[in-house]
């Protein structure tokens, strides 16, 4: 079994010289249509592994597998977590081995997007001492639980589709109440969503007052005050806001309140079952038939979009035209990962994140080989090396982008869209169906 020592380790923590970085970058490209790492994993290669053995090792012995995990949304609610289980498990097979050694995912831990369930996650991985770091979570809801456990046992966490200012920074340098040293994300912080979807309604449709509803949690009311907030710097008035809970399903009298400001918007990011109940009794509210309808990142999800009733709508969320953006460590494309995708599953990506999804497990997978060295036939992995990568990722080839972290964990890479929601039979070509782009 792999074991934990605290023991210090000196190193010299250098990085891969540039040149070695085109050297593998080349072979990568060059080995794309296998996706077999070996190559760059040799063990004859002299590089020294990062981290300084503060936070302790994980040692991997001969023929066991390097441990990760995934924390995700899998039931209920679930949004992207289905989306973002099966795009990591390709980007593990992508990447190949870590000098040798194979990579094990073991089974998702659903969370079912909220804080009693992240707690949960956070305890059983945070119990593991084999488990190196952690892909999730989706739901911010269920991070601001299960960042402090998994981060406080030393390992890292980077999540492809949190977005909540709480889990990271106000962006002017201070850090958010929720924020733990460790945690990492690639998707934006949503005080860029929010002021995304304020200059569209302010700049594009020139509506004047706005309502919101949201459910009170770390992920939808983070967003609807942000935009409020931005909304109301840009010069627009916010008539009402509502708070309804994720299970609610008879949202007229909060509707019916909401009308008394007669808003000419309704800016509504909220679960699923809530936001699906909003578009089908809106029409029944008077004073609200025909105002304009908006919505976050966590709705642009087949599961909501399928809805007839959605059709019209405006949301916000990434901007996902990748062009022809490579992820420097497998070399896949968006229009690759999109065709394996469906071959492997079937159908499309079911949510907006996925390529926040692969781009989150390969840079994990660039800290734990970071963070690496062979001792005998065994592995050992450090895990404060693991975390110096991670700060240190600056200019990383995404697909999504070019990725750097900031103090905070920060690391998207800011570029946000509005989409107009057209069909509800072809829910793909609303996640691309770009109206508005905002870059900070």
């Amino acid at each position: 079994m792999n074991t934990l020592r605290p023991t210090i380790m000196a190193g010299s923590g250098c990085r891969l010289t540039a040149a070695l970085s085109i050297v593998m970058a080349v072979a990568l490209v060059a080995g794309a249509c296998s996706g077999n790492r070996d190559g760059a994993s040799d063990s004859s290669e002299a590089v020294d592994a990062l981290g300084d053995g503060s936070l302790g090792v994980v040692e991997v012995g001969p023929g066991e597998a390097i441990q990760i995990r995934s924390v995700l949304a899998l039931s209920g609610d679930a949004g992207s977590g289905p989306t973002v289980e099966r795009v990591v498990r390709l980007a593990v097979g992508h990447y190949g081995t870590v000098h040798g050694f194979d990579l094990d995912l073991g089974t998702p831990i659903d969370d079912g997007c909220s804080p009693e369930g992240g707690e949960r996650a956070g305890e059983e991985i945070a119990a593991d001492a084999d488990v190196i770091g952690v892909i999730g979570t989706n739901c911010s809801a269920a991070a601001v639980t299960a960042a402090p456990l998994v981060t406080g046992a030393n390992k890292v966490m980077i999540s492809p589709a949190n977005s909540s200012p709480r889990l990271t920074s106000d962006l002017a340098g201070n850090p958010s109440s929720d924020h733990h040293e460790g945690y990492y994300r690639t998707a934006d912080n949503d005080l860029y969503q929010a002021r995304t979807m304020a200059q569209f309604l302010r700049s594009e449709k020139g509506v004047d007052t706005v309502a919101t509803i949201h459910n009170g949690d770390a992920y939808t009311q983070s967003l609807a005050e942000a935009f409020a907030a931005s909304f109301e710097e840009l010069g627009g008035s916010v008539t009402g806001v509502g708070v309804v809970a994720r299970d609610e399903t008879d949202l007229v009298p909060t509707l019916t309140d909401l009308a008394d400001g007669s808003p000419e918007a309704l800016f509504f990011p909220v679960s699923r079952t809530a936001g699906a109940a909003i578009v089908q009794q809106l029409p029944d509210v008077s004073g609200l038939d025909g105002v304009l309808r908006l919505s976050g990142d966590g709705l642009l999800a087949d599961a909501f979009l399928g809805f007839e009733e959605s059709e019209g709508m405006f949301l916000s969320g990434p901007n996902l035209s990748f062009g022809t953006n490579a992820n420097e460590s497998t070399g896949r494309r968006s229009a690759d990962l999109l065709s394996e995708y469906e071959d492997a599953y079937g159908t499309a990506p079911e949510a907006a994140f996925w390529a926040h999804a692969y781009d989150a497990a390969t840079l994990l997978l660039e800290a734990i080989e970071a963070a690496s060295r062979l001792e005998g036939e065994s592995l050992v992995i450090d895990l404060a090396g693991v975390r110096e990568y991670l700060d240190g990722v600056s200019g990383y080839g995404g697909i999504i982008g070019s990725i750097s972290c900031d103090d905070f964990g920060d690391c998207g890479v800011r570029r946000m869209a509005v989409v107009e929601h057209l069909d509800s039979g072809d829910p793909a070509a609303t996640r691309s169906n770009t109206v508005y782009e905002y870059v900070p």
